[in-house]
């Protein structure tokens, strides 16, 4: 199977509990996520969600992934799938690391599928841009909220 994965990382100087508190808070993402400008749906393993992204340089996408993860302030992941199994999957994770007081959060995800190869551009440019100005859009907040 053709697999391609992407990540990005940020260190967020705020424990990994204060840094979940602001990415589960979904209704917040209109205020200040430029990537992922929607969630909604229940935050429970097998539960479908609704997301709505906007890589730049790309039209807004939506689409209805499966939670496959959540560990509670350490772990979101979800699958998506454009029509069938194996045509162009993506699996999505947030994962928060914590290292003495700061936070790492990675943003990642794995895409498997036969149009892989034909995505590549839109996956290594786009969606990467997206996933790196998501994170430290993340981190301002963050960071913010500390320091009030």
């Amino acid at each position: 199977m053709i697999r391609k994965e992407i990540k990005s990382e940020v260190i967020i100087h705020a424990t990994p509990k204060i840094v979940w508190e602001h990415l589960i808070n979904f209704e917040k993402y209109k205020e200040w996520n430029p990537f992922i400008l929607s969630i909604s749906g229940s935050l429970a393993k097998s539960a479908k969600m609704e997301v709505e992204i906007k890589p730049p340089n790309a039209k807004p996408m939506k689409f209805r992934p499966t939670i496959i993860t959540v560990d509670e302030g350490k772990e979101i992941r979800w699958i998506g799938r454009l029509f069938i199994k194996g045509l162009f999957d993506g699996e999505h994770y947030f994962k928060l690391v914590k290292e003495g007081d700061t936070t790492r959060f990675i943003q990642g995800e794995i895409f498997s599928g036969i149009l892989v190869p034909f995505m590549k551009t839109m996956i290594e440019r786009n969606t990467l841009a997206g996933f790196q100005e998501m994170n430290l859009e993340l981190k301002k907040r963050v960071e913010l909220s500390v320091c009030e």
